[in-house]
C-alpha cells in the first residue's frame, strides 16, 4: 500500500481520458488532491472529477491549452492558487495529430506535434519548477512513448521524434533539479487501448502491434498506473530520478 501520496497536491495534463484519467482517479484513492486538466473535452473531465469527489476525493477541473507557453503559465498558476503548492507534475498532455511521413509534412504538421507533445513539456517544466525551488521538493513526471526509441509505426515520426525530445528533457531536468530535491522520470506507454488509439490506429495496426508484444495482447490505461505511482511515491522511489520506465508488455526490452 503507498501511503505516502496522502494530501499531495498533484496536477495532470491531460487527464479527462485515458491514463491521465485512470491515474487521476488511483491518486485520488490514495489521498492525494488532484486537479484534473483538459483542453476541450470538458464533459469528461467534468465526469472524472465527479467520480472522484462522490467517491470522497478532492478534485476539480481546469482547462488549458499545452501547446500555449502562456496558457500553462497560467493553468499552473491558478493551480497553486487553489491547492496551494504542486508536489506531483504529471505531464501526460498529448497526441499525435495524424499519420504523415517525414517526406510528406509541412511545416505546419510539425510544428503543431512539436507544440503539443515536446514544447508543451518543456513549458510546464519550465512553469513549475521555480515553485517546486521554492517549497524545497518536487516531483515531475513525463510521460513519452516506446516510439521514442523505435520511431513510431508508419506515420508516427514526427510524433515518435518529439516523444524522444521528451525522454532526453527528462533526464536533463533530472540532473539540473536533484539539488533542489526535485525529482524528474519518465513513463513510456507501449501500445495502449485508449481513444489515441481509436482515432490514429486502424484494427489491422493493432493486430500487428499485438503480435510483436511477448505478453500477447494490447495494454490498458489501468496497466500504466503503477509505474506512475511508484515514481510518484517517496517511499518506494526516492533515490531514483533521470529515468524512463517501459511499459509496453514487453514488446521492446531496451
Amino acid at each position: 500500500m503507498i501511503n505516502d501520496l496522502q494530501g499531495k497536491c498533484v496536477l495532470i495534463t491531460g487527464s479527462s481520458t485515458g491514463i491521465g484519467a485512470a491515474l487521476a482517479k488511483k491518486m485520488s484513492a490514495l489521498g492525494a488532491r488532484v486537479a484534473v486538466h483538459y483542453n476541450s473535452n470538458e464533459e469528461k473531465a467534468k465526469a472524472v472529477v465527479d467520480a472522484i469527489n462522490q467517491a470522497g476525493g478532492d478534485a476539480f477541473s481546469i482547462q488549458g491549452d499545452v501547446a500555449n507557453p502562456e496558457e500553462i503559465e497560467t493553468l499552473i498558476e491558478v493551480v497553486i492558487e487553489r491547492m496551494g503548492r504542486i508536489d506531483i507534475l504529471v505531464n501526460n498532455a498529448g497526441t499525435m495529430l495524424g499519420r504523415t511521413h517525414i517526406a510528406d509534412a509541412d511545416l505546419e504538421q510539425y510544428t503543431n506535434v512539436m507544440d503539443v507533445n515536446a514544447r508543451s513539456v518543456y513549458s510546464a517544466c519550465h512553469a513549475v519548477i521555480p515553485h517546486m525551488r521554492k517549497q524545497g521538493s518536487g516531483n515531475i513526471i513525463n510521460v513519452t512513448s516506446i516510439a521514442a526509441r523505435t520511431g513510431g509505426g508508419g506515420g508516427a515520426g514526427l510524433y515518435g521524434s518529439a516523444k524522444a525530445f521528451v525522454s532526453t528533457l527528462t533526464r536533463v531536468i533530472a540532473k539540473e533539479e536533484a539539488p533542489n530535491n526535485i525529482r524528474v522520470n519518465g513513463v513510456a506507454p507501449g501500445v495502449i487501448t485508449t481513444a489515441f488509439h481509436e482515432r490514429y490506429s486502424n484494427e489491422q495496426q493493432l493486430e500487428d502491434a499485438r503480435k510483436t508484444i511477448p505478453m500477447g495482447r494490447l495494454g490498458t490505461a489501468e496497466d500504466c498506473v503503477g509505474a506512475f505511482l511508484f515514481l510518484a511515491s517517496d517511499e518506494l522511489s526516492a533515490y531514483i530520478t533521470g529515468q524512463v520506465i517501459e511499459v509496453n508488455g514487453g514488446q521492446l526490452m531496451p
